[in-house]
């Protein structure tokens, strides 16, 4: 019911900038929080930031200071500015929504994107 897309992964160098941008799709009531995980290949899939309906932030203490989460509520999009990446920020991101759909017996569900691949080169 909700659609999630993620776009803007790449390889970067280090140091260098990329901005992650998710849109949520689909038959949508309302979206609550959303935010950013991310999963390196054999590691547990990890909070990177999230972002309440409101505009509250909330970020992994590996990423302060360097990413930004913002959101487009019109635009049913969530955005992860990341600078001054390091190599040990590589690793599928993933976009996350609690949202809810109409019709039916919809229910508030976290939803997930397939995943962006961010590489950090060093």
């Amino acid at each position: 019911q909700v659609h999630l897309v993620e776009s803007g992964g790449g390889l970067v160098q280090a140091g260098g900038s990329l901005r992650l941008s998710c849109a949520a799709s689909g038959n949508i009531a309302s979206i609550d929080h959303m935010g950013w995980y991310r999963q390196a290949p054999g590691k547990q899939r990890d909070l990177v930031a999230t972002i309440t309906s409101g505009g509250s932030t909330n970020y992994a203490d590996s990423v302060k200071g360097r990413f930004t989460i913002s959101r487009d509520n019109a635009k049913n999009t969530v955005y992860l500015q990341m600078n001054s990446l390091k190599p040990e920020d590589t690793a599928v991101y993933h976009c996350n929504a609690y949202a809810i759909s109409y019709g039916g017996s919809s229910r508030w569900n976290d939803y997930w994107g397939q995943g962006t691949q961010v590489t950090v080169s060093s």
